[in-house]
């Protein structure tokens, strides 16, 4: 029978313990357990080597083995089984390259281990039979105090691995945390190092900030910390610049888009939270300052030089192909929904067929509540769409390519042409039927074209 992820820790620690070796619950496990929160995953620490938890665990993953790390994996699961990080003790020394320690001391001491972790909050450890607490670092006051602070001299966690820095920013930005002033001060000083990071690692943090459910706290923490004009510059870019107060009583595109990110529920998909974090990225490029008595702000073509940045950023961060091609759409047709109430049934029915419409219309509810408040548009397409039966959305094919042979019409680009009038007709209600549709044809094209 398939076990739980805290199970499985707490029976891979009885186990290591039975072989006569510590362990201990440890990091971030730990602290959402005083937190009363649920862990998202669960870490063992133990002063046994990689090797002897392997023997152990015959059935085990070494992913990290050179750093002392090892998965132990619930076999007895088929599906999604739950899987625990063990880590033997150990104590880091030198990181030339800012990630990965040069070389990795293994250590009989917990509180050894516990020293060279990232934040105070992340070093406790506990025991899983009795629930006793093993803090080495002052972890239990900073969580009581709603502190983050890094272990030991701040300056040296970061260059160890300049990741830490935002994820520092992540931490105080997901609990409602202060960042400890020496702590900070570092980041600052260091900011400009983050870049030596991995931009797939940098993406992942961000995107973790975006969704967790305090984007704009966290957003705000990356810019006072001067880490944003170094991951993005081009959202840095947004503070200052004006819009037009009738559509944007709110202010400037940076408290726009900071009210947007606001509204994000935690568990939003990664590419809904790009989407509204770059929706307006055209904005500053395409500035045109009011001019005339009658003038007022223009951004033209913002939406055309904001996918083109989107889709450069997603380059930049390493998107997959997927992901990219959405985050692009959601900011190409965030300005599409003002034209809801003059669409054609036809043009309103490709609208809503787009793929993850859902995350369309969640960047327009935003758009409009962060701003004018106006939600006229967002409550049409929602009476829309569960008032209007999916076949009418998406029909059955009057016509194939087969048909069109079969009339007499060769293959070549008339049949695209001539399927998409048909489609045209069919969801604009002109035609219903395989008949009418074969009628529409012989008048509007001719068997001869090709």
């Amino acid at each position: 029978m398939a076990i739980g992820a805290r199970a499985l820790a707490e029976q891979t620690c009885r186990t290591l313990r039975g072989a006569g070796h510590q362990a201990y619950l440890v990091g971030g496990c730990v602290r959402d357990i005083l937190l009363g929160r649920a862990p998202a995953d669960y870490d063992v620490a133990t002063d046994a080597t990689p090797e002897r938890v392997q023997e152990l665990f015959p059935r085990s993953i070494a992913v990290g083995a050179q750093f002392g790390v090892i998965i132990v994996v619930d076999n007895s699961a088929e599906e999604h089984p739950a899987r625990v990080e063990v880590a033997t003790f150990r104590s880091d020394i030198g990181y030339s390259d800012g990630r990965h320690p040069d070389r990795v001391v293994y250590a009989k001491s917990s509180e050894e281990d516990a020293k060279r972790r990232d934040f105070t909050i992340n070093a406790l450890l506990m025991d899983p039979e009795t629930g006793e607490v093993l803090d080495f670092v002052g972890g239990r006051a900073d969580l009581k105090a709603g502190i983050i602070r890094a272990i030991g001299k701040a300056e040296e966690r970061f260059r160890e691995d300049k990741l830490r820095m935002v994820r520092g920013v992540r931490f105080a930005a997901r609990f409602r945390y202060a960042i400890e002033g020496t702590t900070f001060a570092a980041i600052q000083r260091l900011a400009s190092e983050i870049t030596q990071v991995s931009a797939e690692r940098i993406r992942d943090e961000l995107t973790k900030i975006l969704t967790e459910g305090a984007a704009r706290r966290g957003f705000e923490l990356l810019d006072e910390t001067r880490l944003l004009p170094e991951v993005l510059p081009e959202v840095a870019k947004m503070k200052g610049v004006e819009q037009p107060p009738q559509f944007h009583p709110e202010g400037d595109v940076w408290t726009h888009t900071m009210m947007m990110i606001d509204g994000l529920a935690a568990g939003s998909s990664a590419t809904l939270a790009w989407g509204v974090l770059l929706h307006d990225l055209g904005k500053p490029p395409t500035f045109t300052p009011a001019s005339g008595p009658n003038g007022r702000i223009r951004f033209d073509m913002h939406v055309e030089v904001g996918v083109a940045m989107a889709r450069e950023i997603c380059r930049r961060l390493r998107f997959s192909n997927e992901e990219t091609e959405q985050i692009a759409a959601l900011v190409m047709n965030h300005m599409r929904f003002k034209d809801v109430p003059g669409m054609k049934p036809a043009t309103l029915k490709k609208f809503v067929r787009m793929d993850h419409f859902e995350q369309h219309l969640e960047l327009h509810r935003l758009d409009c509540v962060s701003s004018h408040g106006m939600l006229d548009n967002y409550e049409m397409v929602k009476r829309f769409l569960e008032e209007t039966p999916v076949e009418e959305v998406r029909p059955p094919r009057l016509l194939t390519g087969e048909d069109l042979k079969e009339m007499g019409f060769r293959p070549g680009p008339i049949f695209k042409e001539i399927l998409e009038a048909v489609e045209e007709a069919q969801l604009n209600g002109r035609i219903h039927s395989e008949e009418e549709a074969r009628q529409l044809v012989a008048a509007s094209f001719s068997a001869g074209q090709s």
